[in-house]
């Protein structure tokens, strides 16, 4: 009976774990199909054809043609590909100095503590996409803004977590032993800090990487964001809302669902990355 028991115990465990892998393996094999295709896909469908404006989907294309006959479904899969890099390039930002405000937090004393505390809370504080307009419409917006915009405004929760976890570590035995050695902070914070971070820096990357995907887009959309000329999803939605009430709908609708997606992938690996990091929170489930 105890031997029933302990099977039926283990079983929804793996049961859980085998369905984290499938859909971790599933949201992996879109995100690198969608960068295979962006890049096998050629640019000539982004060029001018006005003999086949304003076509419905079809075979021929898939996500049919905008007023000057650019193909759709190139032109979705090369801005999801920009919105990709730019979303990476600004998570990683992010995180980066989140993870460098985090350990200085908990590491460089109580000066040091209660100014990035100040300045973390003046952050959160004002809604991030309101500092982002104004870093980006500063900075006279394009990939650069918006680059530096999401960096400056999506550190400030990841950095909380970062310091909690930094303090917790230097309490662990293995650290005030090697404190009590007569290490310097700089030796335990690259042996012993710094790789026990790795896993929780990882997961922040990809939690950040949809935040900054959208606010690229919405930003784009608003107009100050990146170029009218490159193939952005923001723009793409942009100039479709014009013709949305001449009945092309397929303007909107494939490059809004493809984003959607996109992002939504992104968030599902993120969740799951959290839970593999995480197993106590794995086996509660």
């Amino acid at each position: 009976m105890k031997q029933l028991m302990r099977v039926g115990m283990v079983l929804p465990k793996l049961h859980h774990r085998l369905r984290l892998y499938i859909s971790t393996m599933i949201a992996v094999f879109l995100l690198l199909t969608l960068i295979a295709m962006s890049m096998w896909l050629d640019a000539s469908g982004l060029a001018t054809n006005l003999t086949q404006r304003n076509l419905e989907p079809s075979t021929t294309h898939l996500f049919g043609t905008d007023w000057l006959g650019r193909d759709m479904f190139t032109r979705t899969m090369k801005g999801l590909l920009l919105s990709l890099k730019v979303g990476l390039t600004a998570g990683i930002s992010s995180v980066v100095i989140a993870s460098m405000m985090g350990i200085a937090a908990a590491v460089l004393g109580q000066v040091v503590n209660r100014f990035i505390n100040w300045v973390t809370d003046l952050f959160l504080s004002v809604p991030h996409l309101v500092t982002l307009l104004l870093i980006s419409f500063v900075l006279g917006g394009g990939a650069k803004g918006i680059i530096i915009g999401v960096a400056l405004t999506h550190w400030p929760a990841l950095s909380r977590v970062i310091r909690a976890e930094v303090m917790q570590i230097q309490t662990a035995p293995y650290v005030v032993i090697s404190r009590n050695f007569g290490k310097s902070r700089w030796w335990i914070a690259t042996r012993h800090i710094i790789p026990h971070l790795v896993p929780q820096i990882l997961v922040g990357i990809i939690l950040v990487v949809p935040h900054a995907i959208l606010h690229e887009a919405s930003i784009t959309f608003l107009g100050m964001g990146l170029s009218p000329h490159e193939p952005a999803i923001g723009i793409i939605l942009s100039e479709s809302m014009r013709y949305l009430s001449s009945g092309l709908w397929w303007l909107a609708l494939f490059p809004g669902l493809c984003l959607l997606i996109m992002v939504r992938t992104f968030a599902m690996l993120g969740e799951n990355l959290k839970q593999f990091v995480n197993p106590q929170q794995t086996h509660d489930k």
